[in-house]
């Protein structure tokens, strides 16, 4: 029996988290959790995202009703519920691939955050930087400070709130825009927040691993605020959907 799903977890304790067009899911959980001994739960998402905090409605098919675990990769932990919390441990290549690209002593800011994912990974691969967070999603940003204190951390601060209206953060070296479906949205906080020679690593959904219409927004927002740019790098990150990608445009700040 062929399933897609992804597992969010451990050795000891995980969960299974199927998509919504699964056929015979209750059969699938059955499958999944004979397959993997560690599996404990197992999820099917209902809908894709819509809500402000970016979750699925969820169902549980089987197993445990408590389904928060702590997540391993690339060496750091990541505590979290998917019920609550949005996570793809699909991105773990993409967070490595941003984490490399940050050098000492830089000052970064992460919207939309969730449980600090990204910043975890940039901040045990570069520990000389600084990190902030902003996350709208209350559980999120009460999962991220304990990711902070399970993996001995100390330069990540977490707010709690809505990218659009949080003010006085500064300016920033590194601006990461994790929303593919949004985070265009915000291309204007970004802008804000951003010294000279920042680099803003926006996220969008290309179809067929077309960037133009990303671009193209991009170019319009900047000529409003009069944000002179550079798209120094393009990346397709992960199969979004049939036919859509998830991208990245890495933006330099001129």
């Amino acid at each position: 029996m062929r399933i897609a799903y992804d597992i969010i977890g451990n050795k000891e304790k995980a969960v299974a988290l199927l998509g919504v067009n699964v056929k015979n899911p209750k059969k699938a959980a059955k499958e999944i959790m004979k397959r993997h001994k560690n599996v404990k739960s197992v999820l099917q998402k209902l809908s894709e995202r819509t809500d402000i905090f970016r979750l699925y409605p969820i169902k549980l098919l089987a197993g445990s009703k408590n389904t928060e675990v702590i997540h391993k990769e690339h060496g750091y932990l990541l505590k979290l519920d998917p019920k609550k919390v949005y996570f793809s441990p699909r991105e773990a290549t993409e967070r490595q691939r941003i984490a490399e690209m940050v050098r000492p002593g830089e000052n970064i800011l992460v919207f939309f955050s969730g449980a600090a994912p990204y910043s975890i990974a940039i901040s045990k691969k570069e520990p000389l930087c600084k990190i902030t967070n902003v996350e709208i999603n209350l559980k999120a940003v009460e999962y991220a400070e304990k990711n902070v204190r399970l993996n001995g951390l100390h330069n990540i601060k977490n707010y709690c709130g809505d990218a659009r209206y949080i003010r006085n953060l500064g300016k920033f070296d590194r601006i990461i825009m994790p929303l593919p479906e949004t985070a265009i949205e915000f291309l204007d906080e970004a802008f804000l927040h951003s010294k000279k020679g920042a680099t803003i690593h926006l996220y969008g959904l290309s179809k067929e691993k077309n960037i133009k219409d990303l671009e193209k927004k991009v170019k319009e927002i900047a000529k409003i605020y009069n944000i002179k740019y550079k798209i120094i790098e393009r990346q397709n990150v992960l199969p979004y959907a049939p036919r859509i990608q998830k991208v990245r445009l890495d933006i330099k700040i001129l």
